[in-house]
């Protein structure tokens, strides 16, 4: 395994993280020893990163269970910010609430510190100097090493930069955002401006969120598609670029994982690409690809089917500013719109 250094900090993770979402009883693998086996196993394989959430279920209990014994050895990462309850103030970045979560975070996971603690997304109601100051005295408590952000958009992650450095606080480290053959979009500005800061950058839905896993197909059945489990399983974009992908691998001679796999760690900016295996088998699949290392030619037809900088069709769970999602903020009144 070549590690790799995250961001400035002097971390060194593997590039291949555990994402634990499909670990959650709730969510995914029902069974919380087997989640630790694959945990183990993971491990046991040269992964250091483990990446968790306090919002997915009880995934956060479950690897803390899972790392007793084994826990110096490896690269703790979670998240805040998404809701976890019905109360307002359970969610978002705001000193109260992140101040509260990192406690709940830490007795879940069963350890005394948070090598990485991320804003899983930007929290528009919250000043970005009010979010910094908090974690800057997690930092300082000793109770965090490292800060990141999730999806946060490019302009967002310049401003956060210059508050730390106007005001004297810490700055983020990381940047957690979606990235895969499917979509690109984030080689436009958000890789550039992690790198110019020295942002070590974590991606997540390497392989399309089980698109570009050769597993769906177009024109086949899948319960997962049947039961509209994720809307872009039958978004017929997404579907036939896809296929131009398993296309592609299959010629390369090259499990169609594997090629998404080793496309999103090829990207001089990407440090880690998050794995989300759910079962035994799905992790096998892919630690056998992790010596795979595309050619230019591969990656000459990989632009060829999706140009750099461009995504195919929306990913779910990814993040929409304010400005998209609200129409308020998109449309004057109805009484200031004429000219006259």
């Amino acid at each position: 395994m070549r590690y790799r250094t995250l961001g400035r900090t002097g971390i060194k993770v593997s590039p291949y993280g555990l994402g634990t979402l499909m670990l959650a009883t709730s969510i995914g693998n029902p069974d919380p020893d087997d989640s630790a086996r694959i945990i183990h196993k993971a491990l046991d394989a040269g992964i250091n990163l483990i990446d968790t959430a306090d919002a997915y279920g009880d995934s956060e209990e479950v690897v803390g269970k899972a790392l007793k014994g084994r826990r110096d050895n490896v690269v703790l990462a979670t998240k805040v910010s998404r809701p976890t309850g019905d109360d307002p103030n359970q969610q978002g970045a705001s000193r109260r609430w992140i101040v509260t979560a990192v406690e709940n975070s830490l007795r879940r996971l069963r350890t005394d510190h948070i090598d990485l603690y991320q804003i899983q997304r930007p929290d528009p109601a919250t000043d970005i100097e009010e979010t910094l100051s908090a974690l800057s005295d997690l930092i300082h408590s000793g109770k965090v090493r490292a800060i990141g952000t999730s999806t946060m958009p490019a302009s967002d992650i310049v401003e956060a930069q210059w508050v730390a450095e106007r005001r004297g606080l810490a700055r983020f480290h990381t940047e957690q955002p979606p990235y895969s053959l499917l979509n690109r979009g984030i080689e436009r500005e958000v890789l550039p401006v992690a790198q110019r800061y020295g942002m070590g950058a974590l991606v997540w839905g390497p392989l399309g969120q089980g698109l570009l896993t050769g597993r769906v197909r177009k024109g086949r059945p899948n319960e997962l598609r049947r039961a509209g489990f994720f809307k872009h399983l039958n978004d017929e974009r997404r579907l036939d670029t896809a296929e131009q992908f398993t296309a592609l691998a299959e010629d390369s001679g090259l499990a169609p994982s594997h090629l998404a796999m080793a496309f999103a760690i090829a990207h001089p900016g990407v440090t880690s690409a998050i794995i989300g295996a759910r079962t035994m088998s799905h992790l096998d699949d892919l630690l056998a690809g992790l010596d795979v290392a595309l050619t230019d030619d591969i990656l000459d037809r990989i632009d060829e089917i999706v140009p750099p900088g461009t995504d195919v069709g929306t990913l779910d769970q990814a993040y929409v500013p304010p400005a998209l999602e609200r129409a308020n903020l998109r449309r004057r009144p109805a009484g200031e719109r004429t000219a006259a």
